[in-house]
């Protein structure tokens, strides 16, 4: 076992890898992760998979027999994803038993194109949940004004969510309220109350947003700010009467998951925000070579206090700077649904121009 992602471990957070592809299913490399570096689950979204099948010939026959069955694109990448995930679901099948189904989770988005769509983004929610069949595959849906409602019913349906594209702890409150009105009407309807959830919030992208804006002294600090700031938020949600009342029905708390933690500028430590986001009871979601390099060189130190600590003056200082973090919040969030749908469409291209002649 790695003592550098051990030790993030023993410090309550759970490491899941922000990646999939076939070839690391095949080769056992997602196994070796398991095993040596204390991976305890996956995350995957449309981006990832269009890099895995356009480069790769491995997904090529698979592509090729659902399309002589007159798949259509999006079928057949659903049909790929389903293929990949369920694999990946079942590597972890044991770490989610021997948590009581607190960790072990692999996650499916919906389609991008339906991020302002909630009916469409509710069926498709149930329908890929079923096809699934496993109990640790979590849906993704975005966090948007549309997807809060889709949560919201997702989770009365008895669907896992993973709320993707949260920017701010105005968003990430917008889902833990979907996610707890959820819950409160399974109990009032007399049904069971633990269904599992995590609220991922974006980190990097904040702060390759404002580094143009910015002084030197300023970059690479908002996003660990807005981390900050909304950790104390999911701490003050855990311990609220609203929701302890909640967790005595038998439901279980909605993790607070930080992702995009690779660093994405070329002079700051490759390491960034593992290390600065080290905190009890989240889940760090880490692309591959943020991962191994951690994994290499990390190192652990204080966690983040549940406090927010000094998130509020670094916010103020971003203030003064002329950075309104709610408006870029917003801009951040539509920027990332366009992001994943431009992916999404070139993921279908790519499915189309591997047809068979």
């Amino acid at each position: 076992m790695n003592d550098h992602t051990q030790k993030l471990h023993d410090t309550g957070q759970r490491l899941w890898l922000d990646n999939i592809t076939r070839e690391m299913l095949n080769s056992g490399t997602l196994a070796g992760y398991i095993a040596e570096l204390s991976i305890t689950g996956l995350t995957s979204n449309p981006t990832i998979f269009e890099r895995a099948i356009s480069g790769s010939t491995v997904y090529d026959d698979a592509i090729h027999r659902a399309a002589a069955l007159g798949e259509s694109d999006e079928g057949i990448f659903f049909e790929l994803a389903l293929a990949d995930l369920t694999r990946a679901a079942d590597l972890f099948r044991p770490i989610f038993e021997a948590s009581g189904g607190v960790d072990g989770w692999v996650s499916l988005e919906v389609s991008p194109l339906l991020a302002h769509d909630t009916a469409g983004t509710i069926a498709a929610a149930a329908q890929l949940h079923a096809r699934a069949a496993r109990p640790n595959l979590f849906i993704k849906i975005p966090g948007t004004p549309e997807g809060i409602a889709a949560i919201e019913q997702s989770i009365f349906n008895g669907i896992p969510i993973n709320v993707t594209l949260l920017f701010s702890r105005e968003h990430y409150l917008a889902a833990a309220g979907a996610y707890q009105r959820g819950i409160s009407r399974r109990i009032d309807a007399g049904l069971d109350p633990n269904i599992a959830s995590v609220a991922s919030l974006f980190i990097s992208r904040w702060d390759a947003a404002v580094k143009e804006k910015t002084a030197a002294q300023f970059h690479n600090r908002l996003g660990i700010a807005i981390a900050m700031r909304t950790y104390k938020a999911y701490r003050e949600l855990v311990t609220s009467a609203a929701w302890l009342k909640l967790a005595a029905a038998g439901a279980r708390p909605q993790r607070l998951l930080w992702a995009s933690t690779g660093s994405k500028d070329r002079s700051a430590s490759d390491t960034l925000y593992i290390e600065a986001l080290a905190a009890a009871d989240t889940i760090n979601t880490l692309p591959e070579k943020t991962l191994l390099a951690f994994a290499d060189h990390g190192h652990v130190g204080l966690t983040l206090p549940a406090n927010g600590g000094y998130a509020d003056e670094v916010l103020e200082e971003f203030h003064r700077e002329g950075i309104d973090d709610d408006a870029l919040a917003a801009q951040l969030q539509h920027e990332g649904v366009d992001a994943f749908s431009k992916s999404w469409r070139e993921l279908m291209s790519r499915i189309n121009g591997k047809r068979p002649c």
